[in-house]
């Protein structure tokens, strides 16, 4: 028996619910918050047993996609950059914290499943960039990548458009800051350690907890905590600026790791640090309430109850100055916690690590029917 297309092949929740899936941090794939029209399925007794096993394996699908712009720009004070690139859209790594995934709702896409399964490359990012660089009247100044995905996540091993929007910037002299949690980066020291050189680059390595197991599920396809110290080391050897990101901090779930992740980071050699909390917008604290009771259900509540508490009674606070850091005496208490180890272990002493020349940038030379003879 096979139902009509029009629900058979909706993408709407199993009739097990949600459920979890190997390798992927999302438990269902809710439909997107602009969707007119949702499909919910019901078990009425009649349903095949198909639609009662746990569903198959979701498998990863790329779409290459020719955008129309590359640089995306901001105004928020609490960001340390205004420009940014996102080399794709959707996120192979699958971390279910991520207040990245409402973004597919833009795409008729769902925040769930398919924010991790459904994921759209864009080719033409370095001929993009090269034209908007050469736009008369640019200013420079540091492009961010890994603003709302990451760059590095495992499908950059095979379209490598990072590396190619990299390219790009070193041979501008365009300075860069890339935040990544994946071991992949390593790939591109060559390029790297040579626009260190030129102090044109500083890489973050976001580090969210040091237990490969909880990783697993909360991460599912990022690199593993211990291998992402790892890189901070050997970027740093290479002489490439490091720093690591504790982030996001999950009350009750991964805050009793940031002296630890702190203390590491700086022993492989990084010079800088930050820390954000859990941020819950739109779709994503449905998908983080489905997780918690999956896979932390004793204490699922109080998590909830303790980010309420930061986000003055709600699940989510949108608003500048304290989105990133919470309010109340939680977010007090981490706040002196991470003051003390930075202090401890000798991070954050001398900001000057950021700072990236502006003054090297050369715009790329147009194109010409001519070639390069003079």
């Amino acid at each position: 028996m096979k139902l009509p297309p029009s629900i058979h092949d909706a993408p709407t929740e199993p009739l097990t619910g949600p459920t979890r899936h190997k390798g992927r941090g999302a438990a269902s794939n809710p439909a997107g918050r602009f969707e007119s029209i949702r499909h919910v399925r019901e078990d009425d007794g009649w349903a095949p047993e198909e639609l009662l096993e746990p569903p198959a394996r979701p498998k990863t699908q790329v779409t290459l996609e020719t955008a129309r712009s590359i640089i995306s720009r901001n105004d928020s004070p609490d960001l340390g950059f205004d420009q940014s690139i996102n080399p794709y859209r959707g996120c192979e790594h699958g971390c279910v914290y991520c207040y990245a995934r409402p973004s597919h709702g833009y795409l008729n896409l769902s925040a769930g499943l398919d924010f991790e399964t459904k994921l759209f490359a864009k080719a033409n990012a370095a001929d993009l960039l090269r034209a908007e660089l050469g736009k008369r009247g640019y200013v420079c100044s540091p492009i961010n990548l890994g603003a709302n995905t990451d760059p590095y996540q495992p499908i950059e091993r095979r379209h490598a458009i990072t590396r190619s929007v990299l390219e790009v910037l070193s041979e501008t002299q365009h300075p860069t800051t890339i935040v990544t949690k994946n071991a992949l980066v390593e790939r591109d020291i060559d390029l790297l350690a040579d626009m260190a050189k030129r102090r044109l680059v500083h890489v973050f390595v976001s580090v969210t907890t040091l237990d490969n197991r909880l990783s697993a599920t909360l991460e599912p396809r990022a690199t593993a905590p211990h291998r992402r110290l790892q890189t901070v080391e050997t970027l740093s050897a290479a002489g490439v600026p490091c720093g690591v990101m504790v982030a996001p901090v999950i009350p009750f779930v991964t805050d009793q790791f940031m002296e630890s992740i702190l203390e590491h980071a700086a022993a492989a050699g990084a010079r800088v640090a930050g820390y954000s909390v859990l941020r819950l917008p739109h779709e994503v604290k449905d998908l983080m309430r489905q997780w918690l009771a999956l896979h932390l259900p004793e204490r699922a509540a109080h998590v909830m109850n303790v980010i309420r508490d930061m986000r003055g009674g709600r699940d989510n606070d949108p608003d500048f100055g304290s989105r990133m850091r919470g309010q109340g005496a939680y977010a007090d208490l981490l706040r002196q916690r991470f003051a003390v180890a930075c202090r401890k272990f000798g991070l954050n002493r001398g900001r000057e690590a950021l700072d990236l020349d502006t003054t090297r940038f050369m715009p790329p030379r147009p194109s010409s029917p001519q070639g390069e003879l003079f």
